[in-house]
């Protein structure tokens, strides 16, 4: 099992797929993180819809935890287009360590797994949906249950498990985390999964117990800033270090 962690994946393939907004590629970067205590693990950025939020922008940190990050190179790295890289099939094939695939979000991200369904084929996967019961769309269980529908239909592949990944940011406390895992619970049991883990900020470990979750917790840190935050960040940096913002390099303020 890993370090800290409980969850640790039978299968040696898991893919995290979920609605858009609801912290796939979050819980995809913590999770691999984590897991690396104890493993070695890759990640594929499969990531075709949202250009601010997907594991190639948390590469470098990934990487400290020796994790290889695997998405497209030079032009390709921003490419919103879908990309199957040889490396990819490589990694599938190769059958050591853990290879997590962070995902698009609904079914039109999970469209590009059908695109590999020849070499999962005869392999095991672990496929979690994420749910963020705040969130549009999932903060029923009918509606969770239509995007996971969805998404099976996309992918033609099974969802095996859930992920209770509910939050507000910076406003979320611990009632916020147990309201998701109540409804994550409810969709557990409409569709006959298990809530594999749920996931809680670590500056709430002093509120939120996690002796009652019910299932393994994945403490995390909030590593996915859109560009505008990080830019303001940077600004604030600059003015406390006495430094002129202009003399940055590449930064067009996009």
């Amino acid at each position: 099992m890993g370090k800290n962690l409980e969850y640790l994946p039978e299968e040696r393939i898991v893919l995290i797929v979920g609605n858009y907004g609801s912290g796939k590629t979050e819980v995809a970067v913590n999770l691999a993180i984590r897991l690396s205590e104890a493993q070695d693990v890759s990640v594929a950025d499969l990531d075709i819809v949202n250009p601010y939020f997907r594991c190639r922008e948390a590469r470098a940190e990934m990487e400290k935890y020796g994790i290889r990050v695997i998405n497209p190179e030079g032009d390709f790295h921003a490419a919103d287009l879908p990309i199957i890289l040889p490396e990819i099939r490589g990694a599938v094939l190769d059958g050591t360590g853990i290879l997590i695939f962070d995902v698009g979000g609904d079914d039109v991200g999970a469209r590009v797994l059908s695109s590999l369904a020849d070499i999962f084929a005869g392999r095991p996967c672990t496929m979690l949906q994420v749910l963020n019961a705040r969130r549009p769309f999932t903060e029923t269980v009918e509606g969770c249950l239509k995007i996971g529908a969805e998404i099976e239909a996309a992918s033609r592949l099974k969802i095996t498990g859930l992920v209770s990944n509910t939050h507000l940011i910076e406003e979320t406390d611990a009632q916020t985390i147990w309201e998701g895992l109540r409804l994550a619970r409810q969709v557990g049991e409409a569709a006959g999964l298990p809530v594999v883990f749920v996931t809680a900020n670590e500056n709430l470990r002093d509120q939120f117990d996690a002796r009652h979750a019910g299932c393994p917790v994945l403490w995390i840190k909030r590593r996915m800033l859109p560009p505008w935050k990080l830019r303001r960040m940077t600004d604030r940096a600059d003015r406390v270090l006495g430094r002129d913002p202009g003399l940055r390099k590449n930064d067009k303020g996009t």
